[in-house]
């Protein structure tokens, strides 16, 4: 039995006397959905174009939701959701997509948050992401960090990095991960791919290994700790180049967030640390696109060059700002300058750039043409 799920305005034009979690999953692919929440006495709701959107699906039964967990959730980990309250995993469901999941206890009844990771890589292009990007995969040390809020890309963004590195160099990938989102097939480089909590028992512990395992390039899922972020420093200082995400948004919290999850007296040294492996950092959101057919990311990029090391080694790293918007020689990009650049490729509306900048007045006057910080304001995304 097949439904038409048009998601042009909403999903709730579903008809379907009965929850099939295969059907169901397969439509939202199509439509574009990125997550799915899916809970035992609540009907089914997904996310498009950043807005959450309800289904006319009657609320999933305690037997549905048993059906989704027969057909989602690994043999191995059917014993563990009984006892463990949150337990984070990925799936590939032929034909349909992979999905990162999220099977959490709310009120005693079970739900899942399903986020969709496609099977096919985008590139860079593809995304419209800045050429700066490219150019950090040329280092062979250092570490380079993409970060935003939850849901703006950055796993995405890191793939498509991964995905230029395997197309165009002979390296040696390896990506710590929980869970294992986008799958890399070996093409110029060669990936090993190591889960948390099946192939590796902590991201610290992963690293620890992995240069042990002849690496050229690491990816770290997430900078979530004092020892995680330790251990990424080293592998950077040891002649790999490292990449990793973080929840700020900007350039110069990423770098005060480093710092400052270190005891006072650490963190001087960690700050020269920092100055002598950051290659780069892109902060990013998501912009719906003016044509509605999905969002369009939104790049700010500092680019680690010696005056910005100079900065960063004598704490004052406020002044890092003034780099970023001044900086297009080097290929630095404020968040303002992004968003008038997709606004004069056509594919934001002004409106929706002075909504999303930090700085809305100096968005509306550059919109006016009026001058701050870069003049290189051409369509080259």
């Amino acid at each position: 039995m097949s439904y038409d799920i048009n998601l042009s305005n909403n999903i709730n034009n579903i008809d379907a006397p009965k929850f099939e979690i295969h059907s169901f999953l397969s439509f939202s692919v199509k439509q574009g959905v990125s997550d799915i929440h899916l809970r035992e006495g609540a009907i089914p709701v997904v996310r498009k174009d950043g807005i959450i959107l309800k289904t006319k699906y009657a609320p999933l039964t305690e037997q549905d939701v048993d059906d989704i967990i027969k057909i989602i959730v690994p043999q191995k980990l059917l014993e563990r959701i009984k006892t463990t309250h949150d337990v984070d995993f990925s799936v590939e469901l032929p034909g349909i997509a992979r999905f990162r999941i999220n099977l959490l206890h709310e009120l005693n009844k079970i739900g899942f948050v399903l986020r969709v990771v496609p099977t096919e890589i985008p590139s860079l292009e593809e995304l419209y992401l800045p050429p700066t990007l490219k150019e950090f995969t040329a280092y062979n040390n250092g570490l380079v960090l993409i970060t935003g809020p939850t849901g703006c890309g950055k796993s995405t963004t890191l793939a498509g990095i991964l995905n230029y590195i395997n197309q165009t160099s002979q390296r040696h990938v390896i990506t710590l991960e929980d869970p294992v989102e986008f799958v890399h097939q070996n093409q110029k480089s060669i990936f090993t791919q190591r889960q948390l909590g099946d192939d590796i028992d902590s991201f610290p512990n992963g690293l620890k290994y992995a240069l042990r395992q002849d690496p050229d390039v690491i990816l770290i899922g997430e900078m979530r700790d004092i020892d995680t972020i330790f251990s990424a420093l080293k592998a950077a200082e040891t002649g790999h180049l490292v990449f990793s995400t973080l929840h700020t948004t900007d350039a110069v919290q990423t770098i005060n967030r480093i710092i400052n999850a270190f005891q006072p007296h650490e963190r001087d040294s960690v700050r020269m640390q920092i100055a002598s492996v950051l290659r780069g950092t892109v902060s990013q959101k998501l912009i719906r696109r003016r044509d509605n057919k999905g969002r369009v990311p939104s790049t700010e990029v500092l680019v680690v060059t010696p005056a910005a090391k100079d900065y960063i080694e004598r704490n004052e790293i406020d002044r890092l700002y003034d780099l970023i918007n001044k900086g297009s020689f080097n290929n630095m990009m404020s968040m303002n300058m992004s968003l008038l650049k997709l606004v004069r490729a056509g594919l934001i509306t002004e409106e929706v750039s002075v909504e999303q900048s930090n700085n809305p007045n100096e968005m509306q006057q550059m919109l006016k043409g009026g001058f701050h910080g870069s003049q290189n304001t051409n369509n080259e995304i």
